[in-house]
């Protein structure tokens, strides 16, 4: 069994693994990952996200990153957006948990899970939240973990590899 270790990333760590990093989303997004990408989907984009969408955020005490390795390999990663307005501080956002296709099966998506809820509630935060394509194989994992839905939301996403629109589901679970 592969052994996994999980660190929390800041910008200095993200900009000295943007490329693992940027591969591995990739990876993910022509596999299938429904995490807001579509094909064609390149390298370039996926180290673009993280230089755009994630440094900026991080060491703001907002975004936490959660990054997964198998040895020196980046193996997946998670983040938990606790950006809230004053009346929710009890609150965060679980997104973009992503798995290598290579580590898929081992039980790297619960572990990332069970560590962005114990950094949750380190933070103080009782009701996480998120979002995925319904019917793709990471809810069944939500609700196994104790996700509740919310609700589902039709017409919500495009399809990765087709031009069509596929639904979202929203979860819920109190910590």
């Amino acid at each position: 069994m592969t052994a996994f270790v999980i660190t929390a990333f800041g910008q200095d760590e993200v900009r000295a693994n943007i490329d693992a990093l940027g591969a591995m989303m990739r990876a993910c997004v022509h596999a299938g990952a429904s995490i807001g990408y579509i094909l064609p989907y390149s390298h370039d984009d996926g180290v673009a996200f993280w230089r755009q969408k994630v440094l900026p955020r991080l060491d703001g005490g907002n975004l936490l990153l959660l990054v997964a390795r198998a040895g020196e390999r980046i193996a997946g990663a998670v983040q938990l957006d606790y950006d809230t307005p004053p009346n929710q501080p009890h609150r965060a956002e679980v997104r973009k948990l992503m798995v290598h296709p290579d580590f898929r099966r081992r039980g790297l998506a619960r572990l990332l899970m069970a560590e962005v809820e114990a950094s949750a509630r380190a933070l103080g935060r009782s009701l996480l939240t998120l979002d995925t394509r319904t019917g793709d194989h990471a809810e069944p994992l939500y609700a196994s973990i104790g996700y509740r839905t919310s609700g589902i939301i039709p017409g919500y996403c495009l399809d990765p590899f087709k031009q069509e629109f596929d639904s979202t589901t929203i979860m819920f679970k109190q910590l």
